[in-house]
């Protein structure tokens, strides 16, 4: 099972453009990342510039609006991610325990939808999706 791990930072909301984490946290998190590739369940990680630097496409009525960041209705955003394959939920949570997070991070953990999840007709639906993925490099 395919789960990705969100790293939600306080404050980071706010974060002025060019923002980077101190290089004694970095070390930190990169003596975490080293386990998770060791152990074989790593299969992607990124950090995330600020909201600051990005920008949000919004929908109402059916017509695409662009937001500059920051984006002031935030309260949560995210930093960065880890994708992990793992047997279960309960292992992810296991190695999400293990981050050394600070008081002011939050990790989120869901689950990637694979193709098998869906119903007869959403599998018909996205029937392409398998031969998108592997275009890309991505597992089916």
């Amino acid at each position: 099972m395919r789960f990705m791990m969100l790293m939600i930072p306080q404050g980071y909301e706010q974060a002025a453009p060019g923002t980077a984490p101190p290089a004694d946290r970095v070390a930190e998190m990169m003596k975490y990342n080293q386990d998770l590739q060791e152990a074989g369940v790593l299969l992607a990680l990124d950090g995330l510039h600020p909201p600051s630097m990005g920008a949000r496409v919004s929908f109402a009525g059916g017509k695409p609006k662009v937001t500059d960041g920051p984006f002031a209705e935030s309260k949560e955003v995210l930093g960065g991610y880890w994708m992990i394959d793992v047997p279960s939920l309960a292992d992810a949570v296991a190695w999400a325990r293990r981050c050394p997070g600070s008081e002011q991070e939050v990790i989120e953990i869901r689950q990637v939808q694979e193709f098998e999840d869906f119903p007869d007709d959403v599998q018909q639906a996205a029937s392409g999706l398998r031969d998108m993925q592997a275009d890309i490099g991505q597992r089916n």
